[in-house]
């Protein structure tokens, strides 16, 4: 893993947190690294970080509770008729999908392996119809189509036509179709389609969810597991295109996490992933450079089934964020004691963990 800078070199990143998240992060940067910055082994330092972040942020978490993921304030538009639309948008694109599969694929490339199909394009089509035909002055932040709509309107539509475009390409679940509705920066409602099964044994399982509403299967209210030890966990990541330093810092995660735990799975869908934590069957998620689009809807239906969302340095969570931490909640102490550390030292380093994919003059809360 990278070596653990001296705080100096984050310093003017923390001075311009919030105070829980600056808290939560000097928490979570290792207290050796100040007394001792010219330690040779990144290792111990690596080992000194986790047991310097096991000791102070206990402290942390008693003093300030994170803030709620969700939006707080009541939006202008009732939140059960948002909601409606996110599942109707969503289940319109799930329709395109359903239909596009075990037929040939059209494939062209973002990226040298970074794919996208011609159903990517036309599940969003649909998706962002049946948004607009229903709020046509809304904001839309879309994967394939990017930003359109009306930067003035507090409600901002994430949507995420095929989450797991591999996944479908190779025939293999899972993948989905997202949707959600932020109010002010923060999500109010959303709709995760997913698709499971296999090659001419499709099946889908709708899960919804609304600020303080609770989260949803099929219609089913649902909750986050209660392990409340990493090695009698079962956990999920993924892993973006860039094979860059956070990259490579998330492959050590990966490989300490499979260790100690039950298990790691990498299922290629983050949407997905977040919604298996709300369903109780895997107990933490984590993973760097995601976007909007692909948090949106999972993280809001998480934490309305009782997950605890926060950045991977420990610090609160927007969708703008580039990293995030989803766990059942008792485990979220015990997974950051390993991944704050690792998180901090990439920033020490340099890397850019500020928003990214904020709509121009969108104002928000966040």
């Amino acid at each position: 893993m990278a070596h653990v800078a001296s705080l100096s070199a984050v310093g003017s990143r923390l001075s311009r947190l919030p105070l829980p998240r600056l808290a939560s992060s000097l928490a979570a940067f290792p207290a050796a690294s100040i007394s001792a910055p010219g330690l040779a082994s990144s290792r111990h330092n690596e080992r000194v970080s986790r047991r310097a972040f096991a000791r102070m942020a206990p402290a942390v978490t008693a003093s300030a509770a994170a803030p709620r993921v969700a939006a707080e304030a009541g939006p202008s538009v009732p939140v059960a008729d948002l909601l409606a639309a996110a599942e109707a948008a969503a289940n319109k694109g799930a329709a395109v999908i359903m239909a596009a599969l075990d037929k040939p694929r059209d494939i062209t490339y973002k990226g040298a392996t970074d794919l996208v199909t011609n159903t990517d394009r036309e599940s969003e089509a649909a998706v962002v119809a049946e948004i607009l035909r229903r709020f046509p002055s809304h904001l839309l932040l879309g994967e394939e189509g990017g930003v359109t709509g009306d930067a003035s309107s507090p409600f901002l539509w994430c949507v995420d036509p095929l989450d797991g475009t591999t996944n479908f390409a190779h025939g293999y679940p899972s993948f989905a179709t997202s949707v959600a509705v932020l109010f002010r920066g923060k999500p109010v409602a959303a709709c995760v389609v997913e698709f499971a099964g296999g090659p001419h044994c499709w099946v889908t399982r709708t899960f919804t969810a609304s600020a303080g509403g609770g989260a949803f299967c099929n219609g089913h209210r649902i909750h986050a597991s209660t392990t409340d030890k990493v090695e009698r966990a079962l956990l999920v990541t993924g892993f973006g295109y860039e094979h860059d330093a956070a990259w490579a810092a998330n492959i050590d995660l990966f490989k300490h996490f499979t260790d100690v735990s039950r298990g790691v799975r990498r299922l290629g869908a983050a949407a997905v992933d977040m919604c298996h934590v709300a369903l109780g069957v895997v107990d933490a998620f984590w993973e760097f450079r995601l976007k909007p689009w692909d948090m949106a809807a999972g993280v809001l239906i998480a934490e309305e089934a009782g997950a605890r969302v926060t950045c991977m340095d420990g610090g609160d969570f927007s969708v703008f964020d580039r990293s995030v931490l989803i766990t059942n909640g008792p485990l979220h102490h015990q997974m950051l004691a390993t991944i704050a550390p690792t998180t901090m030292a990439l920033i020490a380093d340099g890397f850019d963990f500020s928003h990214w994919l904020k709509p121009a003059d969108y104002e928000s809360d966040v």
